[in-house]
């Protein structure tokens, strides 16, 4: 008999918590927070992909996000959408020449970009009362927006990355809100309102 496979942790930003995180992200000095967020949110991206994004990735005119070799080894395309768009293009003018870094990080926060972030990152939760959220459940936050908003999984699966929809369906999930909304359509298609 196959073991049954870990269901992992169901854990996604509600409407509340998400806005208080990006106001509190909003009000944080540290100049790579709220971009880095709002890519996560808006894309399903993975904190890597985020963090190691370049220039070159980025087509303003069709706002879309290229990344030609991802966890997987596929190319996948990224929406830029909203605010991200806004603050990509602030960042725009703002950039070094000789650097095609979106986040211009020093080397002095040790191996990783993300180091740079991770305080402001872990204050930010602190200040907006968001509890046991990690970075990687911005890209289940996405998924699941996506899904209660009426989009197919192979249109989420796409964004995201996932090559199953098995492994896609770990990733979306539906507010117990959302539910309440389904039993509602299904009691009035059913003429039981």
């Amino acid at each position: 008999k196959k073991p049954s496979e870990n269901p992992g942790l169901v854990r996604f930003l509600s409407d509340d918590e998400r806005d208080r995180l990006l106001a509190a992200c909003r009000a944080s000095d540290n100049p790579h927070l709220l971009l880095a967020v709002v890519l996560s949110l808006t894309t399903g991206a993975r904190q890597g992909e985020i963090m190691q994004l370049r220039w070159p990735q980025i087509d303003f005119q069709r706002r879309v996000i290229v990344l030609e070799q991802t966890k997987n080894g596929d190319r996948r395309a990224l929406p830029m959408a909203g605010e991200a768009v806004a603050l990509l293009q602030e960042r725009n003018k703002v950039r070094k020449i000789d650097d095609d870094r979106i986040f211009m990080i020093d080397k002095g926060y040790g191996e990783r970009p993300f180091d740079a972030v991770r305080p402001a990152w872990h204050a930010a939760l602190r200040v907006a009362q968001v509890g046991s959220f990690r970075w990687h459940d911005m890209r289940h936050t996405a998924a699941s927006y996506l899904t209660m908003a009426g989009v197919s999984p192979t249109e989420i699966a796409k964004v995201t990355g996932h090559r199953t929809l098995q492994m896609l369906s770990r990733y979306s999930h539906l507010s117990d809100e959302h539910v309440v909304k389904l039993g509602d359509i299904l009691a009035e298609r059913m003429g039981l309102n």
